[in-house]
């Protein structure tokens, strides 16, 4: 019998071959995706995802949606509370373990682990370590689709925001940007791919900045 976990979902493409992963393994079931969202704006944290796209991609990967609300700004100690009611809630329906999209940051590592290892659970990685080359093209091969939602353009010039994330747009970074962002030079949004049952039918706005960063807005087309 698989074991049934959690899925920390991002919204963005290394949640998204994470949930493919744990899929097409042996050792786990995934029944459930778990997202913080910054409550003022109704939008993804960090990607700024609006949540009607989110509630969107949980549908379309058929798995219900645990969303935890917080305030912008927002302290750690009310991010940790939130987050450790929403894991109390896991428990009670017997779910022991959260899975991650991380790949190299040991610092984030240690930090879920420690703070599951508080309220009795545990961390999976599907990810980790994986050479970030091999891996965006093998997400890209495999048919994920995702647009780039934000870009930190101290790292990457602000045109790549709203592209779609393929191999026109790996061929096109420049040096020194890691293929699958994991410096913060982009994040991205998936509308389709192997773990939806069909792709999200979306509008990619104009970019624009805010705090430094430069999102395009994608928003469900009517």
């Amino acid at each position: 019998m698989r074991e049934r976990i959690l899925l920390s979902w991002s919204s963005g493409k290394d949640s998204a071959w994470s949930l493919y992963r744990l899929r097409t393994g042996t050792d786990y079931e995934v029944v459930g995706l778990l997202t913080t969202v910054t409550e003022p704006y109704e939008r993804v944290s960090m990607h700024g995802v609006r949540r009607n796209v989110l509630k969107a991609q949980a549908a379309a990967a058929g798995l219900p949606l645990t969303e935890v609300l917080i305030p912008a700004p927002c302290p750690n100690e009310i991010y940790e509370e939130r987050m450790a009611a929403a894991m109390a809630g896991a428990r009670d329906d017997a779910i022991g373990t959260v899975a991650f999209g991380d790949l190299f940051l040991e610092d984030i590592r240690d930090y879920r682990e420690s703070k599951l290892a508080t309220v009795g659970m545990r961390a999976v990685f599907p990810l980790w370590l994986e050479p970030t080359e091999g891996l965006a093209r093998e997400m890209v091969a495999g048919g994920l689709r995702a647009v780039v939602v934000c870009v930190d353009p101290r790292q990457l010039d602000a045109s790549f925001a709203g592209r779609m994330y393929d191999e026109v747009f790996l061929r096109d970074l420049p040096p020194g940007v890691d293929p699958c962002g994991e410096n913060g030079e982009f994040h991205t949004l998936v509308v389709g791919g192997p773990i939806f049952d069909g792709d999200l039918n979306v509008t990619i706005g104009e970019p624009v900045e805010r705090e430094g960063f430069v999102f395009a807005d994608v928003s469900l087309a009517s």
